[in-house]
């Protein structure tokens, strides 16, 4: 007998026959596996683009694609991406006519060294890399993302700035952007990374960052392009001269680091973090060293000159004391009158001020004060214990210097010091005069310790301008005013420029050997890793911007 429900059995309920049109078969819904598929086949279209030419002139330029810098970046295997099919929404200008998907923009996590960042980099395949509504939109998730969490977050730059064709969406894209960098300034870390174009209003996120790098040759960044200022100034400039990685790298000081290239760029990025903590509730990593802690740099003892004339190379006494003579140098090429270094005592991060007595002197001035005071400020912010070495003959003088504002510049530095909360400990190599002194971390305005090397001279000023003040009558009457002279300087040396007066009125806490420094450092800053500050209760500072 035929079952009840098989076309033949309900054919004469219908009054229909086998000649009759058959009712369409439903089409065979997909099983799992071929959906599986089919996103397989979506995400590497996703992964690769629509348009083999974009490739071949991104690398035609010499410059990886942005999945390649986001690989080269991160461990290997460790990016998770985020927002892979997002598309914008913009009409009009032609826009509804393409979607890419993912919007120009490559947001994720991944892990440097076993530790968790956020990264995102710029697809200048996609117009340019110019950001949208929803090229904003992916970086303000990732962003807030990093703030809860606490991880550094990473940014590869290489766009055209806010996209024309999405208008005041764009523009309140960035300004979204901007307020997010600031909201996370001082909890993670966030480190630019500029491989192409950055310009106009983009150059502020950068900006707002805690350390920015650039390749030689490939990135720039400036306000308004060459076109404009040669429509505005009447001045020929070329994209390098205006704002390329040696511009910026020795005039400006905003690039932190320059690069030859990619790939020494990210292997950067990765030393930089490695003397830094993840954010400002934790400690940078611990590094187990190889270096002994009570190992003394009997080399100093012939590498500083007695006479405070004669030059010599501080990063050559800093190379002594830190572990294994490894530091990472911030802002190398700009200001380089004053040095400012990551490096590790003892396995643990310090951050390293130093005088640099073989550029200008180590004197200080303008853009040094500004240099000096920002890298105060970061290492305050993220837990690092700050050394100053302290050799300065006193503050730039001159008109120039002057007009350009060294008093609030240089009380920059002033703030910063006195600001801190980190362990802080000053070393006097040799001279500090004047205000210099003082604004270089003296007890007086809150460094922990101090020590001072038995070349130490503290005072007011140098002993010759010294004698030509004070004993001004005396030399105008002497007979023999070269001998008074030199006999007065002697006087005022011994009596006010020992390095054991200013211990017997406690503003040094020990003169040392100088071949100890490594060993005295450590057990100070052992000693103080446990410090904690009070702050008063205020909304903030008004640091003298």
């Amino acid at each position: 007998m035929t079952p009840p429900d098989t076309p033949q059995a309900v054919l004469p309920d219908l009054g229909r026959t086998d000649t009759d049109p058959q009712p369409p078969i439903p089409a065979r819904a997909p099983t799992m596996a071929e959906l599986a598929d089919e996103l397989t086949t979506r995400r590497a279209q996703a992964h690769y683009g629509h348009d083999p030419d974009a490739d071949a002139r991104h690398l035609g330029k010499g410059k990886l694609l942005a999945r390649q810098r986001i690989e080269e970046l991160l461990d290997p295997g460790t990016f998770t991406e985020l927002g892979l099919f997002a598309e914008h929404r913009a009409v009009g200008f032609g826009m509804e006519d393409s979607h890419p998907e993912g919007d120009g923009v490559i947001t994720g996590w991944g892990e440097i060294d076993g530790r968790t960042v956020f990264v995102f980099a710029h697809d200048a395949r996609v117009r340019g890399g110019a950001l949208g509504a929803t090229f904003a939109a992916k970086i303000h998730q990732l962003l807030d993302f990093a703030d809860s969490v606490g991880a550094p977050v990473i940014g590869l730059n290489d766009g055209g700035g806010a996209r024309i064709q999405e208008g005041i969406d764009a523009l309140a894209g960035f300004g979204k952007l901007f307020a997010r960098n600031v909201r996370a300034s001082g909890v993670v870390p966030q480190i630019s990374v500029v491989l192409g174009s950055c310009a106009g209003g983009a150059v502020y996120s950068p900006a707002l960052t805690d350390f920015t790098f650039m390749v030689e040759g490939m990135a720039n960044m400036f306000i308004t392009g060459p076109d404009v200022v040669q429509a505005v100034t009447g001045e020929k400039v070329t994209h390098e001269e205006l704002g390329g990685a040696y511009t910026h790298g020795t005039r400006t000081g905003v690039a932190s680091f320059v690069a030859a290239d990619e790939e020494l760029c990210f292997e950067g990025v990765r030393e930089l973090l490695s003397y830094l903590p993840s954010n400002n509730a934790e400690s940078a990593p611990y590094t187990r060293p190889t270096d002994s802690a009570d190992r003394r740099c009997e080399e100093l003892l012939r590498l500083v000159p007695v006479d405070d004339r004669t030059p010599y190379d501080i990063r050559t006494v800093i190379g002594h004391i830190v572990d294994d003579g490894d530091y990472l140098e911030i802002q190398e090429s700009w200001a380089p009158n004053i040095v400012c270094a990551l490096a590790r005592l003892d396995g643990h991060t310090v951050g390293i001020v130093g005088n640099q007595p073989a550029v200008m002197a180590g004197v200080l001035d303008i853009d040094s004060s500004e240099k000096a005071a920002r890298f105060v400020r970061t290492c305050d912010a993220f837990n690092i214990p700050l050394v100053t070495l302290v050799d300065v003959p006193g503050f730039m003088p001159g008109t120039d210097q002057e007009h350009n504002a060294i008093i609030r510049r240089g009380a920059k530095l002033l703030y910063a010091y006195c600001e801190a909360t980190v362990p802080r400990v000053q070393v006097i190599l040799r001279k500090a005069f004047g205000g210099a002194y003082i604004v270089m971390d003296s007890k007086s305005i809150g460094s922990d310790l101090s020590f001072a090397w038995p070349s130490n001279q503290t005072a007011v000023m140098g002993a010759d301008g010294a004698a030509n003040i004070i004993f001004r009558r005396q030399l105008r009457a002497a007979a023999e005013p070269e001998k008074l002279r030199k006999e007065l300087v002697a006087e005022y040396t011994e009596q006010l420029m020992n390095p054991f007066v200013a211990a017997q009125r406690g503003h040094v806490d020990d003169v040392i050997d100088p071949a100890d420094t490594r060993r005295v450092l450590i057990k100070s800053l052992d000693m103080l890793r446990s410090k904690r500050a009070r702050q008063p209760v205020r909304k903030h500072g008004n640091e003298p911007l």
